[in-house]
């Protein structure tokens, strides 16, 4: 008669092998649902059909990537792109650049100031002050937008590029906060204390050590602040007025009722390639600063 009971160490590598393989599923299917539409948009940017298909194979051609540069005899000859206004196109394209000009500088200057005051500040008040800082991240875009637009037009100003930097700046100064304050944690404060000390005024102490240490995060908060306001949609289409941005440029366009052109996906996938180049040159400048 044979010993048919399990061994709890065999029961164990039964449960940890099926953990595994529900982890490994998991993990694929979430890479699948989260990277199909990618690299769907960037075959149909390809694809000689508009609206864009990957089902409906028209023909390979860059036409949608070269609409930006090539010339008018040739954009009045093609139905799809002869329908598109290019001039308004850059035109936003150029008011998203004028507006993250102004809100980067800006989200960083606030978020620093934040993160100082909260990292060096030791009061009761901090819990209170970290949630009001915060708050605007948690708020919706939609509430922002109108909240700027109505406080603004009650002194005066009209809704335009100006109201959409400081709509954009209540909110977008919460991630540079965030990114600095976890930098100061790790900032040993007896250097500080070490250079008040010995006579070091509190601003040479900032400039000489907190700033220097700060340098790799603000660098990260910045681009991170730029890209939070160009792809900045909700907020910005409420307070925006008569003015248009990059992205309600793009939202308008794909509102088409015949289909979005396909310009749209080549544009995305201009920004994939970019955004991915990026991270993998900051990846490569972090390893060989770690070696």
């Amino acid at each position: 008669m044979t010993d048919a009971s399990v061994t709890p160490g065999a029961t164990a590598r039964t449960l940890r092998i099926s953990a595994d393989t529900v982890l490994s599923v998991y993990t694929w299917a979430f890479l699948i649902f989260m990277l199909a539409p990618l690299l769907l948009m960037i075959v149909s940017s390809f694809n000689n059909t508009s609206p864009p298909s990957v089902t409906e194979w028209g023909g390979f051609t860059t036409k949608w990537y070269d609409f930006f540069w090539m010339s008018e005899a040739a954009i009045r000859e093609d139905p799809v792109l002869r329908s598109l206004d290019r001039d308004r196109f850059l035109s936003c394209f150029g008011n998203s650049l004028q507006v993250s000009v102004v809100v980067v500088p800006l989200s960083l200057l606030l978020g620093l100031a934040g993160a100082v005051l909260l990292t060096r500040w030791r009061s009761r008040a901090n819990g209170i002050l970290w949630w009001v800082l915060l708050s605007p991240m948690l708020a919706p875009g939609v509430i922002l937008g109108l909240s700027a637009l109505v406080f603004w037009s009650r002194l005066g100003v009209n809704a335009g590029l100006f109201t959409i930097m400081m709509a954009q700046v209540t909110f977008i100064a919460g991630y540079p906060l965030l990114i600095l304050m976890a930098r100061l944690q790790r900032q040993p404060v007896e250097l500080e204390e070490a250079a008040l000390d010995l006579g070091a005024s509190p601003f040479r102490v900032f400039r000489r050590i907190t700033l220097p240490f700060l340098l790799p995060a603000l660098a990260s908060a910045a681009v991170i602040a730029f890209m939070a306001s160009m792809e900045n949609y909700n907020t910005t289409m409420f307070a925006k007025g008569g003015a248009c941005t990059f992205a309600t440029e793009i939202g308008a366009m794909s509102r088409n009722p015949n289909g979005h052109p396909p310009v749209i996906n080549a544009v995305g996938t201009i920004i994939i390639v970019l955004t991915v180049a990026a991270a993998l040159t900051h990846t490569v400048l972090t390893r060989r600063e770690m070696r």
